[in-house]
This record gives C-alpha cells, sequence and structure tokens, in this order.
C-alpha cells in the first residue's frame, strides 16, 4: 500500500500545487525523487510528530491541504491531543494516513503496533476514518479526502498486501462493499487482514459452507443500514479486525444491534484485550496472534457449528 500511497500522493501534488507532503523521515525513494521535482511541496520534520500535526493545522489555515504520514502508532497515540486539538476540534482540512496499521510492524513490538486507534480516534468529532483492504482501495480513499473539505484519517497496512478487486474498486464513504455472497453465515472485515479471510472463505467452500463476506472500508461515518439489512438474513454476524476488539470494528457493529435491538449475535475475532504476542515476520506475527487464515478458519468453523 505504500508505493500506492506515494504514486496517489503525486498525482495529486501535480494536479494542484496546494496538496503538501508532510513526513518525519518515514518516506520512500520515490519520496526523495517528489521532493527534487516538487520541493515547494514537501515538508520533512523529522521525528517530530507532534509538531507536524500542529504545523499541518496551520498550513490548512493558509489553504493548503496537507497529506500527514508517518508511522501509524507515532501518529496515532504521540500526536492524539494535538489531532483533537489542532485538527479536529478546529475542523481542519487535514489528511492523516497513519502507515502500518495492526501488527504490520512485526519484528519492532508492541511499541510500533497500531491495534487501538480506531477505539481512540473514533470518538473523535469531525473526523473521518478510513481503513482500505487493498491498494486500488486506498487510491480511491485518498481520492476522496483530497476531495472532502476536513479531516480525514486512513490507516493503512505496510506487508505487500494483496489485491483483492479484480476490477475497478467502487469506494463511496459510509457504504460496505460485498466481496463475495454466501449462505452460511457473514463476515465483516476492516484492513488488509481481509486477505486472510478471503482464504477462509474458500477452505470453507471445500467443506460446503459458504460465507458472505462484506468489506467496511468506512469506520466512521458508519454503514448502519448495511448491519440492520443483514442481521434480518443471518442470525449470527461475525467481525474480523487486526485490532483490539474493545472499541474496534466489532464494537461498532455492537452498537448498532443493540441500537435497534437486532435479533442476531455477534462474534467478535481479532485481538482480545491484550496487547500482540511475540516477534517475527508479518505472517508470523499474524499466526501468534490467530490473525492468520488457519486461525481464523478454526474460529470461524467453530462458531457457524454452534
Amino acid at each position: 500500500m505504500q508505493k500506492t500511497y506515494v504514486s496517489t500522493l503525486y498525482k495529486l501534488m501535480k494536479q494542484d500545487k496546494n496538496v503538501i507532503s508532510c513526513l518525519s523521515d518515514s518516506g520512500t525513494d520515490y519520496d526523495e525523487i517528489i521532493a527534487r521535482e516538487l520541493p515547494l511541496q514537501v515538508i520533512n520534520y523529522g521525528i517530530s510528530e507532534n509538531n507536524k500535526v500542529a504545523s499541518a493545522s496551520g498550513l490548512a489555515s493558509c489553504g493548503k491541504i496537507p497529506f500527514v504520514y508517518t508511522t501509524n502508532a507515532f501518529l496515532a497515540y504521540r500526536s492524539y491531543e494535538f489531532i483533537r486539538d489542532d485538527v479536529c476540534l478546529q475542523n481542519k482540512n487535514v489528511k492523516l494516513i497513519g502507515m502500518g496499521c495492526g501488527i504490520s510492524w512485526s519484528t519492532l513490538g508492541p511499541t510500533h503496533h497500531t491495534t487501538e486507534d480506531i477505539s481512540g480516534l473514533k470518538a473523535l468529532p469531525n473526523l473521518i476514518l478510513l481503513s482500505p483492504s487493498s491498494p486500488k482501495e486506498l487510491e480511491k480513499c485518498m481520492e476522496f479526502a483530497y476531495s472532502h473539505i476536513g479531516p480525514v484519517y486512513i490507516r493503512i497496512g505496510m506487508g505487500n498486501e494483496e489485491e483483492i478487486y479484480q476490477d475497478e474498486c467502487n469506494f463511496e464513504l459510509a457504504k460496505n462493499n460485498t466481496i463475495s455472497e454466501g449462505k452460511d453465515g457473514v463476515i465483516f472485515v476492516t484492513g488488509s487482514i481481509i486477505s486472510e479471510v478471503l482464504k477462509v472463505k474458500e477452505k470453507l467452500k471445500e467443506e460446503g459452507k459458504d460465507i458472505k463476506i462484506i468489506n467496511i472500508s468506512t469506520i466512521k461515518p458508519f454503514d448502519i443500514s448495511s448491519i440492520i439489512n443483514e442481521s434480518k438474513n443471518y442470525k449470527k454476524i461475525i467481525s474480523i479486525e487486526e485490532h483490539n476488539i474493545i472499541g474496534g470494528l466489532g464494537s461498532s457493529i455492537a452498537d448498532v444491534i443493540a441500537t435497534n435491538s437486532l435479533d442476531t449475535t455477534l462474534y467478535k475475532i481479532g485481538i482480545n484485550d491484550t496487547f500482540a504476542k511475540g516477534y517475527g515476520t508479518y505472517q508470523e506475527m499474524k499466526k501468534m496472534n490467530n490473525l492468520d487464515s488457519e486461525s481464523i478458519y478454526e474460529q470461524v468453523k467453530k462458531i457457524l457449528s454452534i
């Protein structure tokens, strides 16, 4: 997703000189190339995320459109007060892109993992939260962020995410996207973990079980109608996220179920009120934390048998 972010940002910078790339020594070789071509549209703040977010608010006040890009944990946690007070409270036109969501920073451990950002940031007024599942969807999310006047937060992976869309990705704000149909159950999923979920669907299909998969790329504002509609067809709803199940996607779904007195049962799969276990490659980390396809398959199979 990182390459897609840089290439899409470059396109936006070329068409609009007000688009500013704000970095914290966390760019790529491509960023350096862009900086040489468009030096007045790139600012590298160094390891100074709080100052960068505050500065981005100032840039927005001057008519600029800053895209603040850095390690997700440093953005969502270290800069939380600045996002709240300088961006959201002032309703500034700042775009926040957290790179390396979930446990994709694998070997660097819990200090670099971002498994609580949804729960913390979705409580902030004026902030739109986007969680794209693939490179094509990220491109659409960035185009939306550019066109929207106001704060937008986009959480992206960094694990060479697979493309799940063979054709065009039809992103629409606050509208969930059905990836595949199925009659035996429904899974709501957000972010790049969807690639593991699609493997689970194929494995279950071999056993005669067909699961519907719905991709949630907009965390806030939330597509309430999608949850209500699916609850009419399925008595079991499963949420899957590379995030703490407390305050994350599953909690948003639970709010809809409770508020609307829906006749369905929710089962949440994710990180269960703990920091991620172990160190290793991204795939090894997913396996250690029961978020690889085999572990998810065992959990989903058990839920379907209840």
